[in-house]
């Protein structure tokens, strides 16, 4: 049984996915090597919690719960040693999350299990670097995650059906619908997104339409709730960048990255989080929508 919760990582997801683990009761330690990222967190989700309450949407005493129950640091061996479950939301990169995932595996209980909030790579490959692949899993939460419904449930190789069965009641706490998945990579919604945000780039790109025209053709013609510019620029420009490398790498042509995306993360246009992408935020929204 999951009662405590570990998360390596204090960026957008990982500090959404702590905000939703605590108010769905569990006890969250969230892990940053940065201080001044933990310290953003811990402000952000304060806001996230008292922007709740003034809507009416959760009660003033669950909210204080809820921030109480969630602890801050920078060692990873202390924000683990009591899982139950870790999720990583570190950098989409793989070197990177091996390496996160080899010290999990030596700093958490035997029982935990370890999973990444990936959304494109292979959790086979990060179970293979550790003595507990029946234990590895992908959690793929969605920005923002105390919004979005959905988690994807995605097995490894050697991801037992005990696993499977946690991660999903573990995301039904936290009020989240799951799809199970095989491992692919992209997995469902990555793949689709990608291959749409990439071809609307590349329509700004030859003139087509533009930015604004593009996103709103999509949301009233195809009924999306965001158009796929907007939605890149929330994710991050790099991080969508990250991604269409991995899948070019790995399911070939169709994926290669436009070239202005390419362009826009050289020329540090990465969307909301600077200010700047395939639209322009002032400094309140930005500060606004950060988290």
């Amino acid at each position: 049984m999951v009662k405590h919760i570990g998360v390596i990582g204090s960026g957008t997801m990982g500090k959404g996915i702590a905000y939703v683990a605590a108010l769905a009761g569990y006890t969250v330690a969230l892990q940053d090597i940065s201080p001044n990222a933990l310290e953003r967190a811990k402000q952000d989700i304060r806001t996230e919690m008292d922007k709740a309450i003034k809507r009416g949407l959760l009660g003033e005493e669950d909210c204080h719960q809820a921030y109480e129950r969630i602890a801050y640091t920078t060692q990873l061996k202390d924000a683990v040693k009591e899982a139950d479950l870790v999720i990583e939301a570190v950098l989409e990169l793989m070197d990177v999350k091996i390496e996160v995932f080899k010290q999990l595996d030596l700093h958490a209980p035997r029982h935990a299990i370890l999973a990444t909030n990936t959304s494109t790579m292979s959790p086979t490959e990060l179970a293979a670097a550790t003595s507990r692949p029946e234990q590895c899993i992908a959690m793929h939460f969605f920005n923002p995650v105390h919004k979005m419904k959905l988690v994807e449930i995605v097995r490894g190789l050697d991801t037992s059906d005990a696993t499977v069965q946690v991660a999903k009641d573990v995301a039904k706490k936290m009020g989240k619908e799951t799809v199970e998945v095989n491992e692919f990579p992209g997995f469902v919604t990555s793949r689709i997104n990608c291959l749409i945000g990439n071809e609307a780039m590349n329509m700004l790109m030859e003139g087509v339409a533009s930015a604004e025209d593009i996103d709103k053709a999509i949301k009233l013609g195809l009924n999306h709730p965001m158009g796929p510019l907007e939605l890149a620029d929330l994710v991050g420009l790099d991080t969508r960048l990250r991604n269409m490398e991995y899948l070019y790498k790995h399911l070939g042509e169709k994926y290669r990255p436009s070239p202005l995306l390419v362009k826009y993360v050289k020329a540090g246009r990465l969307g909301r989080k600077t200010g700047r992408g395939f639209y322009e935020y002032d400094y309140r929204e930005k500060e606004e929508k950060r988290g």
